[in-house]
Formats: C-alpha cells, structure tokens, sequence
C-alpha cells in the first residue's frame, strides 16, 4: 500500500533544462503531467528553473537545424534525430525538425528569469519548448522571444529600460549559468526535490512520481 504524505507539504522543484534539448523537452513534459496528478490531489508544488546552455555562446543569427546537425555530427545523427522524432509522437510530442531552428538559448533563459518572477515560469517554459520543436520558430530572435511572452500574458518591461538594468540581469544569469555547471550538471535535464538523490535525464512518469512522493513524505528543503 501506497504510503500518504501530508496534503500541506510544499515540494520544491528545481529543475535544470535547456530549451532547444529535446530530452529536457521530453522530461519536462513527463514532469509536468506528473506535477498535474499531484496538484489535483492538493499536493503543493513550486518548480524553479535552471538554465543550462547546450552550446555555451552560441549566436542568435539562426540556421536550419538539420544541416547544423550533419556538419557537427554527421549524416547518421540527423537520422537518429528523426526517428527518435517519430518515437516521441507516442509521448504526445510533435517535434518538426525539418523546420527547427539551430539558435543560442541566453536570450530564452534570461525571458524565462523574467517569466519567473510574474509566476509564469512553467507556461514560458513550455511556450519556449513548443515553439522551437514544434512551430519551427527562432527563440533567439528578440521579437520573437516579445511574441511568446506575449502569448502567456508577461508584463513587458518597461520602455526604454535602463542599460544598466539589462546589463545587471545579464551577470545574474551569466552566474547562475557558471553555478550551474558547479552543481556538477554536465548534461540536462536533471531535476533536483527535496531529500531525493537528483534525477538525471528524461525519466519516466513513474519514477518522477515516485521520486515527488518521496520529496513529499521527506519534507526537508535543500
């Protein structure tokens, strides 16, 4: 028998992805219909995210992804992409590479910074997910990014906001980027609860849920 967990205990998540990973893309989406089930059970949840850039410095001029992928990886990489495309069509996932476009991700992790502290970060997140592997948008692009957040309701910034302002959020993520990597995370996504050893990679439903209800029954915070 299933041990209970109290109802009013608060699990915090924290969860370390990148937005153009198609297995945090994967993970994510196993999380999140776990975290629904919890929820709608009165089990509380709080998810903070941590950026993590599979290609650190990459630009934002954006190319077809396909072709990035043969030139870095080889043919045989962009056949393995596409059936682990048609795999995932079981999982829910609609990934169209053949119009995915190859990008950096600071831009998207600052935008979900900002998501973030409005209470968006989950809808952002996912927005950001949807957009790069199913609509075959450019999230590097800045109006694009402004489309997208516009979408889930985020309050712009206001106009003409300080230099100084944006030059100060882009050290915070710059840091939090270097901490990251500290914490020892190599590859992504990983996600982090309280009193569970971390969970590398896109697990499965059962044992995110497991690994929740442990968190819950533990109740102790990082």
């Amino acid at each position: 028998m299933e041990q209970q967990t109290p109802r009013n205990t608060t699990v915090r998540v924290r969860i370390a992805l990148d937005v153009i990973c198609v297995h945090s893309y994967l993970g994510y989406t196993r999380f999140t219909r776990v975290a629904e089930r919890l929820r709608a059970e009165g089990r509380h949840l709080t998810v903070e995210f941590l950026p993590f850039e599979l290609a650190p410095g990459a630009g934002t001029e954006g190319e077809p992804l396909l072709p990035v992928l043969e030139r870095v990886f080889g043919a045989e990489a962009v056949q393995q992409t596409l059936r682990f495309a048609r795999q995932l069509a079981a999982e829910g996932l609609e990934l169209h590479y053949e119009r995915a476009v190859a990008t950096g991700t600071f831009e998207a992790h600052r935008l979900i910074a900002r998501a973030a502290r409005q209470g968006l970060a989950e809808p952002m997140v996912e927005r950001l997910f949807r957009a790069h592997f199913t609509d075959g948008l450019h999230i590097g692009d800045p109006a694009t990014l402004t489309r997208l957040a516009e979408e889930i309701g985020l309050t712009p910034d206001s106009p003409g906001a300080a230099p100084a302002q944006k030059a100060a959020e882009t050290d915070r993520l710059r840091a939090e980027l270097d901490r990251v990597r500290r914490l020892g995370v190599t590859g992504v996504p990983v996600f982090f609860m309280d009193g569970v050893r971390p969970l590398t990679g896109s697990q499965s439903e059962e044992a995110l849920s497991a690994a929740l209800r442990k968190a819950a029954r533990t109740g102790s915070g990082f």
